[in-house]
């Protein structure tokens, strides 16, 4: 048998409570139902927890601060980065914390400095990099951190994420269900690839792996997102690929110029080709005909990222090794007026 101590996370995971919750019953900071404290101080009497008295002076020298390192690059969806955000903010809020907004602009040297300098409790990251080289500098401070998004390498640190490989496998089935069998993928900008961020990077690949599993012939152009950027991808692809009846849009500004142009071109929406976005509802919805569309839960993103950094805080505090918690969030594909079966064919059973 371990001759471990009990830690706070293994009070946790026996009251089926998180750790914060454990923490906030044991010191009294904030009400708790009754049945959830008992539950707690049941599992603290049949472990034989014994709360260590140096992580609670430590959890005294806490900021009560944690870092949000948000993107601002231009090529982002910013309402989509600010819900994120705000739901990272309003959860903070619930466990009596605070948020010290950073921008991934100010790269690894800034989050040395945020760590070392006991500025913040803990890191969130969000706008993974394939290769990101905020991570190395934050694994070696030592300090709390959690990402939103799919690093390499995730060991030592908790993530979470919408599945993005999922959602262009969706797209992909989608389509070829309907009897589509010539795709393009309008993608983000080319410089988004190159600088290798996640998001775009693994929907791509999910695409690309499904697309060649049921045999689809398919072609990705990255674009702007500008009208005239659009123009000139639609363009090349129509002159290319004369029998594209379907399209994946992986970038929420050349949506709406993509519809202008399939009905400049003479292509009606669904009639003669069919329009995928990977976008938020809320914009599937403002279009004619509202685009169908593989979205991901935003506010439960930053809900989870918070729940994971309060984690690994309160592990730090009693002397633990935090758990890593890997999360990829399930996205939903909504069926609704811009694909149809593919001219000439009928939607496969």
């Amino acid at each position: 048998m371990s001759s471990r101590p009990v830690t706070l996370a293994d009070v946790a995971r026996h009251a089926g409570v998180s750790a914060s919750t454990v923490s906030y019953a044991l010191s009294g900071k904030r009400p708790i139902l009754d049945e959830t404290r008992g539950r707690v101080e049941r599992a603290v009497r049949e472990l034989g927890y014994h709360p260590n008295t140096s992580a609670r002076a430590l959890a005294g020298k806490r900021s009560h601060m944690v870092a949000l390192v948000v993107p601002l690059n231009t090529d982002v969806y910013v309402p989509t980065m600010t819900e994120i955000a705000i739901s990272v903010t309003v959860t903070a809020r619930q466990h009596g914390y605070n948020i010290l907004l950073m921008t991934n602009d100010e790269g690894p040297e800034e989050v040395r400095r945020i760590a070392a300098g006991g500025l913040a409790d803990g890191v969130i990251l969000m706008d993974i990099r394939v290769g990101d080289e905020r991570i190395p500098a934050l694994r070696a401070q030592g300090i709390p951190t959690v990402l939103i998004g799919w690093p390499d390498d995730p060991a030592g640190l908790s993530c979470v994420d919408h599945d993005f490989p999922t959602m262009g496998a969706l797209c992909a089935d989608h389509l070829a269900d309907l009897g589509h069998r010539d795709i393009a993928f309008v993608g983000y900008a080319r410089a988004v690839y190159e600088r290798h961020a996640g998001y775009a990077v693994r929907t791509l690949h999910g695409f690309r792996e499904r697309a060649e599993r049921r045999g689809l012939r398919f072609v990705h152009r990255p674009c702007e997102g500008t009208y005239e950027s659009t123009a000139g991808t639609v363009a090349r692809i129509l002159a290319d690929r004369p029998d594209t009846t379907g399209f994946v849009v992986q970038n929420e500004g050349a949506i709406g110029p993509l519809l202008d142009l399939l009905r400049a071109s003479g292509r009606t929406v669904p009639e003669d080709a069919s329009v995928i976005a990977i976008c938020p509802e809320s914009l599937a919805e403002q279009y004619t005909p509202r685009l169908t569309a593989v979205t991901g839960p935003k506010r439960e993103l930053g809900q989870v990222a918070f729940e994971q950094i309060m984690a690994r805080i309160t592990a730090a505090t009693e002397g633990a090794q935090p758990e890593d918690e890997l999360r990829l969030l399930v996205p939903d594909l909504v069926i609704r007026e811009s694909t149809a079966p593919a001219p000439g064919r009928g939607a496969r059973p």
